[in-house]
């Protein structure tokens, strides 16, 4: 199965929320795929890439967040997880590390406990390059704002609530992938 085929089992109308999930996700995967271009030298998977970043936002419809159409119970903090469960139920668990590591710029087990978010017990960092990546190139796009692209200030500025680590993760991202 491919990722178009995955897309179309769970978003299979055509309705605003589809509009939003393949409008980010293909400014994700565009900007993932342009990084990967000019940086040859670290030999990104770009076939996962796009596979991965037009996925990392699946399980979005099962979440409460009515200003981007999505009727759902889940809190919205819970998206990755949820897409991560989807994914690895299609068989493709590598595309679920993507899911589930991407909101914020990782989140970790500290600042879960921390903030006392409805997520499981433990690290949510993104490790493979693909991972960074595609988190990375997520940060530019909202799913409300869809004709715009941030700054890096602007994306630094969403990462905060998460904590000043993942303004961290951010920056080294910037050095490597700019």
């Amino acid at each position: 199965m491919d990722y178009i085929s995955i897309i179309n089992k769970y978003y299979p109308e055509e309705n605003a929320l589809r509009h939003i999930l393949l409008t980010h996700s293909r400014s994700v995967a565009d900007m993932a795929l342009r990084i990967a271009e000019r940086h040859p030298e670290l030999h990104l998977d770009t076939r996962f890439v796009e596979e991965a970043a037009m996925l990392h936002d699946i399980g979005i419809f099962m979440c409460d967040a009515p200003g981007i159409e999505c009727y759902g119970k889940e809190p919205y903090i819970r998206h990755g997880i949820i897409g991560a469960n989807l994914l690895r139920g299609e068989g493709f668990p590598a595309h679920a590390r993507v899911c589930e590591r991407h909101t914020g710029a990782g989140i970790t087990l500290k600042e879960i406990i921390r903030q006392d978010l409805p997520l499981p017990q433990m690290d949510f960092l993104p490790e493979t390059l693909e991972e960074k990546l595609i988190c990375y190139a997520d940060k530019f796009f909202s799913k409300t704002h869809l004709d715009r692209t941030r700054t890096v200030e602007q994306a630094e500025q969403s990462l905060v609530r998460f904590g000043k680590e993942g303004v961290e993760r951010f920056r080294q991202w910037v050095a490597l992938f700019s």
